[in-house]
C-alpha cells in the first residue's frame, strides 16, 4: 500500500484503500491474498505526472518500497515494481498552458 500510495499520488481511504484526493481517478482496493501467487494476478499499469513532479513521483515511490525495473526511457518513462512484482510506468508529460 504505501509503494501505491506514492507512486499514484493518492491518499489513504482506510487500511485497504486508496482513492485521488482530486476524486478524478479510480479509486484502488487492496485485497491480502493468503498465499503467494507467482505469475498471477500480475498487474501493469501506466501513470501520467507532470514533467516537473516526474521524478520526485519516482523517488517516492523507491522510498516506500518499490524498485526501478528500468530507467533506459527516463525522463520520458521509468517502470517501477512494488515488493511483489506488480509494475507501474510512470511517464512524464510536459507542461502546458
Amino acid at each position: 500500500l504505501p509503494f501505491w500510495r506514492a507512486v499514484l499520488g493518492y491518499k489513504d481511504e482506510d487500511e485497504e484503500d486508496l482513492w485521488n484526493p482530486r476524486r478524478q481517478g479510480p479509486p484502488f482496493w487492496f485485497q491480502q491474498m493468503d498465499e503467494p501467487r507467482p505469475q498471477r494476478n500480475r498487474i501493469h499499469i501506466d501513470i501520467y505526472v507532470p514533467h516537473d513532479q516526474a521524478e520526485a513521483r519516482v523517488a517516492a515511490a523507491i522510498a516506500a518500497g518499490g524498485h526501478v525495473v528500468s530507467d533506459e526511457n527516463a525522463p520520458e518513462w521509468w517502470t517501477l515494481a512494488d515488493a511483489e512484482g506488480n509494475e507501474v510506468g510512470v511517464a512524464s508529460w510536459p507542461d502546458r498552458d
